[in-house]
């Protein structure tokens, strides 16, 4: 599997979004497009339940894992057991910047570590065969300079990471939410760009602030990858044409949002058999259908509805007779 063919267009890692029902759903509209965990911290992992942070479907793939986390030895534990599980790479996070990674000392403090970064690295690299990429912001507080960015990235290329994804943002450990980082801090795609070109043996995919399939298209003249967060979770629709226009592959999607609903409802059947809660499901939903007339009703009947004991597959199709989707 040629993953940076994949990485042309990726959904990033978002805690308390892209878990396993998510990643299964967005599969449905894209056949190619990089799917990321959730971050998992090496703590949970080791310590925890593995199968619940390791479980995935293989229709997921391809898919990648994101760990948090500081400590080599630890790291490379878990990145042992994601490759044996069968995930297809490995990232390490090195930009989230709230208090729980703060506290963990990982996430967005590794940018003022880069020599623990670069062991992680290593270490990961050690024990398994497929890719170890590390994904990034372009500063730390007050350590915003263009030098600063470039000699984290440098060092950690040279202990053996060819892939990067950049958060075109700095981030600030104090004073801001992880909302507000991900919103407050400008952009600065040419730091991005610039390190392409000074750097072009990496492979780099930029992240921050892309809302339509335009941008990614006009991004990829700069870069190797484009990774979006938020407009797939809230607007799965985003992914409907992404086979064909960023990969030049034929679609896999279904011709209307109700039909993809259609597909996924057998999923769903699986895992309510399984024990799953309908609204642990239907949570990822909402955004399906924004826009339509009698949006505002589908997702009343799933909120309202979703979360009560025994509720299943006919609250989805109640819910999706409610709206009116143009054909």
């Amino acid at each position: 599997m040629d993953l940076n063919f994949n990485r042309r267009l990726s959904v990033a890692p978002m805690l308390d979004y892209t878990d396993r029902h998510e990643r299964y759903f967005l599969r449905l509209l894209s056949r190619h497009t990089l799917l990321y965990s959730e971050m998992i911290t090496a703590n949970a992992l080791l310590h925890a339940d593995p199968h619940r942070f390791l479980r995935h479907d293989t229709f997921e793939h391809p898919l990648a894992i994101q760990l948090g986390g500081s400590d080599p030895k630890m790291l490379a534990t878990c990145a042992k057991m994601a490759e044996d599980t069968g995930f297809c790479e490995v990232n390490l996070n090195c930009g989230c910047p709230s208090d729980r990674v703060q506290s963990g000392a990982f996430g967005a403090c590794l940018m003022k570590e880069k020599q623990c970064v670069g062991e992680c690295v290593s270490a990961m690299q050690a024990v398994v065969k497929i890719p170890v990429t590390v994904k990034t912001r372009i500063g730390i507080d007050h350590d915003d300079s263009w030098e600063f960015f470039f000699d984290f990235v440098k060092y950690v290329a040279d202990a053996g990471c060819d892939t990067f994804i950049i958060h075109a943002r700095k981030a600030w450990l104090k004073g801001l939410s992880p909302k507000e980082n991900r919103e407050k801090p400008p952009l600065n795609y040419d730091f991005v760009y610039r390190l392409k070109k000074e750097m072009p043996h990496l492979n780099i995919s930029l992240n921050g602030g892309v809302r339509t399939m335009d941008l990614v298209e006009s991004l990829l003249t700069q870069v190797d990858g484009v990774m979006v967060g938020r407009e797939p979770y809230e607007n799965p629709w985003f992914l409907a044409d992404a086979d064909v226009r960023i990969f030049g592959m034929p679609s896999v999607a279904p011709p209307t949002r109700k039909a993809l609903l259609e597909c996924f409802l057998p999923y769903m059947e699986r895992e309510l058999a399984a024990g799953c809660p309908l609204n642990i499901m239907t949570r990822h939903l909402f955004g399906l259908f924004n826009g339509f007339a009698g949006a505002r009703r589908y997702r009343q009947i799933l909120s309202d509805e979703a979360p009560r004991t025994g509720s299943g597959i006919e609250t989805v199709k109640r819910a999706m007779d409610a709206v009116e989707e143009p054909l």
